[in-house]
């Protein structure tokens, strides 16, 4: 009877180590993953040899046991939850805020891969997601992240300036009309404005956060399926698999290339975050060249953090520190990885 007793307890602690959620996440190399496979230009050239990859982080609340083992692991990170949500922002609105970053991303690599090959492409704005409503504010309990609003007061919405202009208008205690669409269903919300928690200018408003949503139409159609890849950090090699499947040729050459970075409007490419794991994760994959954001590091950020270093920095020190033969490649614009797959000969 001791003896199962003791099973039971020993059982119990088992398991509450290993599910009992604490306030923390772990992040830590994730995988590689070709391209292609979320990328599907119609009629597009996909016989090609090598592959380009995006590179994911794995991100996951922390219990007692992944605690432990990532304390002791270089290349995992733990992480306090508020640093990984914004001010008022709980689970949901951090996925949807994730998923618009990707969408985002999505739109912009869609821009430039076809700005790159001059093929014809139209942008539609369609008003503004919702990413947080405030706790306490006016929109509390009627509008939910993830919601577009694409009317106010009778009058379509179709850039983010549209609502911020009609809002600058409105006095406290006043009424707003607002048609929202959540999942494709149209519905009017009216709300009372109020000051805005939180505002130190006592600012009125509905109590939201959100950015622009926009569409762009390619010809030829460009169908991009990754909704479950958050964030925006795969927008360079979202881009780079759109022009290898417009063009003929494979400007991959053969070879097995991963990176990472934001993709702007501007055909640059931005900084990210956790890309020492992606490095790691691209070398365990097997990878032959990564793509790495060579941002600029200002006065004014070393300010705030004397010890900050550029994305490529910190790419060619975890490579070094892994012994990894494959080549980190430094990337401002998206001009400057075209560049080096155009000089890149063939691989045997």
């Amino acid at each position: 009877m001791k003896k199962v007793l003791y099973l039971m307890i020993v059982l119990f602690v088992v398991l509450l180590i290993s599910n009992y959620p604490l306030d923390y996440y772990i992040m830590k190399p994730g995988s590689a993953y070709d391209v292609s496979k979320f990328v599907k230009v119609q009629d597009g050239d996909t016989n090609d040899e090598g592959t380009l990859n995006l590179m994911t982080v794995s991100m996951a609340q922390a219990t007692p046991l992944t605690y432990a083992f990532a304390y002791f692991n270089e290349f995992q990170d733990i992480i306090n939850i508020e640093d990984v949500r914004q001010e008022e922002e709980d689970e949901e609105e951090y996925n949807v805020r994730q998923l618009k970053l990707m969408s985002d991303s999505q739109f912009n690599a869609l821009l430039i891969a076809f700005q790159k090959a001059n093929l014809p492409y139209t942008v539609t704005y369609n008003g503004i997601t919702v990413l947080n409503v405030i706790a306490g504010g006016a929109a509390d309990g009627k509008v939910k992240p993830g919601d577009e609003i694409v009317e106010i007061d009778g009058e379509i919405i179709h850039k983010a300036e549209d609502l911020t202009a009609k809002l600058n208008l409105k006095k406290e205690n006043e009424e707003v009309h607002l048609v929202l669409s959540r999942d494709n269903q149209l519905f009017d919300e009216t709300i009372l404005l109020k000051e805005i928690p939180g505002s130190e200018e006592h600012k009125i408003g509905i109590g939201i956060t959100y950015a622009q949503s926009k569409s762009i139409k390619t010809e030829p159609n460009v169908n991009v399926d990754a909704d479950d890849i958050g964030g925006p950090s795969a927008g360079l090699m979202f881009t780079l698999e759109i022009l290898n499947q417009l063009l003929e040729e494979d400007i991959s050459k053969g070879y097995l290339i991963a990176g990472t970075g934001e993709m702007n409007e501007d055909g640059t490419i931005g900084r990210i975050g956790g890309i020492e794991k992606k490095v790691v994760a691209a070398h365990e994959d097997g990878m032959e060249i990564f793509f790495a954001p060579d941002d600029e590091i200002t006065d004014a950020m070393l300010k705030v953090n004397p010890t900050l270093q550029s994305n490529y920095d910190v790419a060619v020190t975890t490579a070094k520190k892994i012994g990894t033969k494959m080549k980190i490649v430094p990337v401002k614009t998206i001009d400057d990885a075209l560049d080096y797959l155009k000089n890149l000969p063939e691989k045997n």
